[in-house]
């Protein structure tokens, strides 16, 4: 009894906290939504449309879904650390604490560089025996390693957690042109500015700064954006385009090479 008294409290605390467009992924109010943001609004620069449809935007809607179960077991985890089940939430917590002790940029730095010490780099195939695998924070954390799209998840989360808007964080899907791959990071605003959290670097680089990233999709506290002078794979028809066409445009939505 007193367990579930415990539950229920733990969820109100986050409803109170995210709020339940956060919270229920499959609830929210598209209308609440802005269908284009403006090319100040949004890191490195650029507008974005908003996208309700497609491979990537199902694959965070998942991820969506999991982090509601998550932030549940960290509310309980947060309410009795003793009785908390879970090393990784744990783990995850600590980070946070340390993170909440610091004030602006150095807050961003303590969840970039502790989150990229805690999880060791590891390609999905060899992980999970698949090529793309998204996994939420605590998955991510009981496991030890990811790839590039499991730190910024983690990130993204932990920085909530930490006390930052969720206005002011992102998650972006680049091409890195040097690489010519896909890559995945975390960006927040501080002072008006964008600062990204990259699991290749310990120092934190403003948008604005980086030459060799070229913005593809954002993903924000309402779903996921496609930055509107970047091509999508689904928005190019099949009829006379080649495979190779249409990868040097965009590569795979949804689908981040595991090297990165």
């Amino acid at each position: 009894m007193a367990r579930r008294i415990l539950a229920r409290f733990a969820l109100a605390c986050v409803l109170a906290w995210f709020g339940p467009a956060d919270l229920i992924a499959g609830t929210f109010d598209s209308s609440r939504a802005p269908e284009v943001a403006g090319s100040s609004s949004e890191p490195f620069g650029l507008g974005a449309s908003r996208l309700f449809a497609g491979p990537l935007r199902e694959k965070w809607r998942d991820v969506e879904r999991k982090l509601d179960d998550e932030r549940v077991q960290l509310a309980l985890c947060e309410g009795d650390r003793e009785r908390c089940a879970s090393p990784a939430a744990l783990q995850f917590l600590a980070i946070v604490d340390n993170a909440r002790a610091r004030e602006g940029r150095a807050r961003l730095g303590e969840i970039n560089r502790a989150i990229n010490l805690a999880i060791r780099p590891m390609s999905d195939q060899a992980q999970y025996g698949e090529l793309d695998v998204w996994a939420s924070p605590l998955v991510t954390f009981a496991h030890g390693a990811g790839d590039c799209e499991d730190y910024a998840i983690a990130k993204f989360v932990a920085l909530r957690h930490a006390g930052l808007s969720s206005d002011d964080l992102r998650i972006v899907i680049v091409r890195d042109t040097v690489r010519g791959e896909d890559h995945a990071i975390a960006a927040a605003r501080l002072d008006g500015h964008w600062l990204t959290l990259d699991n290749r670097h310990m120092a934190m680089v403003e948008d604005g700064s980086i030459r060799n990233y070229r913005a593809l999709f954002v993903i924000d506290q309402y779903g996921l954006m496609k930055y509107v002078d970047t091509p999508a794979l689904t928005d190019i028809p099949d009829a006379n385009v080649s495979r190779s066409a249409v990868l040097d445009v965009a590569s795979q939505p949804g689908l981040i090479p595991s090297s990165n």
